[in-house]
């Protein structure tokens, strides 16, 4: 028996999950692929030790599940340059009925619809195996009671955010990691994603389902804990910055926006009856101002926002001397524009890249070995200033440029679209000054300038 909202024909993109040790149960339509919980899916049972405790449900395991599931399809297939896909998913799920229902497919269609920018359809097949993590019963002692929870990462958001929502005894932090970490001081119990996707090519590397995932673990740990407020630590440029200013051919990238986690909200609302809220508390205010509020609480000090790490780069390019930040993609660049702002003062060899203030990009790069690593970098270097400068120019548009958006965002947290206005004319601004405040501390003689003056990159291009 399975759950279907759409009869279109198959896509040619289906993917087919099963049981560990089972067979597909019918011949699969031609260019369809399986995926085996315990070979392409494997769960840690360490890590589900963790999850095994009271109050969680079959359901909880199924939407592990469905998160490797959407993992695998997402990176499986390959987009076309018009980027939308339609992918089918069939699922093996233990509570068939709470799946069925068709305000839970609904919502799942619209929350994975509106963050990707494909067509998913799920159909969900009822699970042989009824108890797949066993009948382990471990108690956790969380000691003081949590209020809220974090998705916590090692970045300058997370440390800050969770530190400005409460006490960190008040906080549950959930790293959201692949591989097991060093657990750091306000961490809890949720240490690693549980489960490897695994044993397959990936062809896309946009992954913009990795939202839902984050979302739908944090959620996971929140309910078990009996907390109703997630905190989204994103400040105002990263959460709005990809959806105000897409590049080009590319669908925006909602993964923090408020559209999002409204209808993530629906979608758990639905399935497990949980009513919890997404908070963004720094929505309106940049990563700079984030970081002097921080910085303002009694006991932090800048050590406790230069240990982080921001980079999203490969390991070869950023183990240049040891493992570093590459100090140029939009992350790193955010990330010094940002600490610069809040008056803190990196080290240098903090990054591999690390004068922005030199006159020729290729001599500030001189340091990555290889030409094809420098290449990249010139080009992630480039957008990613770029998208900072544009980021900035939008705080000197007519109201009627931002208007659309403030509507979009005003709609879906409950403020009126001319005081959404304000707000994000006022965040954009005070980008836009600490963003020229950064520019100008490298010099009018800087390659950043010189991006700035000419440009590899225009708005639109």
């Amino acid at each position: 028996m399975s759950a279907r909202t759409h009869e279109a024909p198959v896509s040619g993109k289906h993917l087919f999950v099963i049981e560990k040790g089972q067979k597909p149960g019918r011949a699969l339509p031609k260019g369809a692929v399986t995926a085996e919980v315990g070979r392409h899916i494997r769960f840690n049972a360490a890590v589900l030790d963790t999850f095994d405790v009271k109050g969680f449900q079959p359901l909880h395991y199924d939407m592990l599940v469905l998160c490797a599931a959407i993992e695998f399809a997402d990176r499986r297939w390959k987009r076309p340059l018009g980027w939308r896909r339609t992918l089918e998913v069939t699922v093996p799920v233990i509570d068939l009925k709470s799946w069925q229902k068709p305000e839970v497919l609904k919502s799942l269609h619209g929350v994975l619809n509106h963050l990707t920018g494909d067509t998913w359809r799920f159909s969900f097949v009822g699970a042989k195996d009824r108890s797949p993590i066993g009948s382990r019963q471990i108690p956790l002692d969380f000691g003081k009671t949590k209020t809220f929870a974090v998705a916590y990462s090692d970045g300058l958001d997370s440390r800050a955010v969770s530190a400005l929502s409460g006490d960190q005894d008040e906080a549950l932090c959930i790293r959201i990691a692949g591989k097991r970490q060093r657990r750091k001081t306000g961490d809890s119990f949720f240490t690693q994603i549980p489960f490897k996707v695994q044993g397959y090519r990936g062809h896309e590397s946009s992954f913009r389902s990795r939202g839902f995932q984050f979302a739908a673990v944090t959620t996971i740990a929140a309910q078990l804990s009996s907390v109703a407020r997630i905190i989204v630590p994103e400040s105002g440029q990263g959460a709005l910055g990809p959806v105000l200013l897409p590049l080009h051919n590319i669908y925006p990238d909602y993964r923090n926006h408020p559209t999002f986690f409204r209808k993530m909200e629906r979608f758990i609302t639905a399935l497990l009856g949980y009513r919890g809220k997404f908070e963004q508390p720094r929505l309106w205010s940049t990563k700079g101002q984030t970081l002097r509020a921080f910085l303002d609480i009694p006991g932090k000090t800048e050590r406790h926002l230069t240990s982080t790490h921001s980079c999203w780069q490969s390991r070869r390019v950023v183990n240049v001397g040891g493992r570093k930040h590459c100090g140029l993609c939009a992350a790193c660049l955010l990330r010094r524009v940002s600490l610069h702002a809040a008056g803190v003062n990196e080290a240098r060899d903090a990054y591999v890249v690390s004068d922005l203030a030199a006159t020729d990009a290729s001599g500030a790069l001189s340091v990555i070995p290889l030409k094809a690593d420098r290449d990249i970098m010139v080009e992630y270097g480039s957008v990613g200033a770029r998208h900072l400068q544009h980021l900035a120019e939008l705080a000197s548009l007519p109201d009627d440029a931002l208007r659309v958006h403030a509507s979009q965002i005003g709609a879906v947290i409950g403020e009126s679209t001319e005081k959404a206005l304000t707000k994000l004319r006022t965040m954009l601004g005070t980008h836009a000054v600490e963003w020229r405040a950064f520019l100008s501390a490298q010099g009018e003689q800087s390659f950043l300038k010189s991006w700035m003056d000419g440009g590899r990159y225009g708005r639109f291009e």
